[in-house]
């Protein structure tokens, strides 16, 4: 489980080729030093398990269903990635909970910088605007952010001068993938309602 509020950037240093997926190494020093193998880190959101730590560096193996349905399949070497440990019980939550499960990618369909803040407009796959409403919680590229604006496939963020500084989201491009994971309590709240529409037979 993690916050959303992302702890260091790091850089991909090499992407070597294992079968069908692949093994993601990548350096940061100080989250380096605090980890283990079989820890738990979110990349860009997703939640990757560690299998190697060498100096500055770790490792893990990213499978092709992982690399295809999310933009960690697009990252080369020097690439920057948004890095977060999963949270330990009895720390303080910052964000929202975030699980690490990616539920679909989004595309940056608009972006308007006004000096160091920008508001930043995502489309999205229309089922996952199901689980978003204005002032409620998404994850972009493992970001906690706010919902501004929630349509049927379009959502918007106002991201701070901070965020846009620390995390992957301030070099976005329009047409640049990010992974999105919805609230998990919108989730619970989404099945419930079903369950009430289409009720179980029998």
């Amino acid at each position: 489980m993690f916050s959303g509020i992302v702890e260091a950037l790091g850089t991909v240093a090499h992407i070597i080729q294992e079968g069908p997926g692949c093994r993601l190494v990548i350096q940061e020093p100080q989250i380096a030093a605090r980890t283990k193998v079989a820890d738990s880190i979110a990349v860009n959101g997703c939640c990757l398990t560690v299998i190697d730590v060498a100096g500055d560096c770790f490792a893990f193996q990213a499978g092709p269903e992982t690399l295809k349905r999310t933009n960690l399949g697009e990252l080369h070497k020097g690439c920057r990635v948004n890095l977060e440990r999963s949270l330990q019980v009895g720390e303080r939550l910052g964000g929202h909970f975030v699980t690490g499960h990616i539920d679909d990618v989004g595309h940056l369909a608009d972006r308007r910088d006004h000096g160091e803040w920008s508001f930043f407009r995502f489309r999205i796959p229309r089922r996952l605007s199901l689980q978003m409403a204005a002032k409620g919680s998404i994850a972009v590229d493992g970001v906690s952010l706010t919902i501004v604006d929630s349509e049927p496939e379009m959502f918007s963020v106002a991201l701070i001068p901070y965020t846009l500084a620390v995390t992957t989201l301030g070099p976005l491009k329009v047409g640049d993938k990010v992974n999105l994971e919805t609230d998990i309590l919108a989730k619970y709240v989404e099945r419930q309602l079903q369950g009430m529409i289409h009720p179980s037979e029998g």
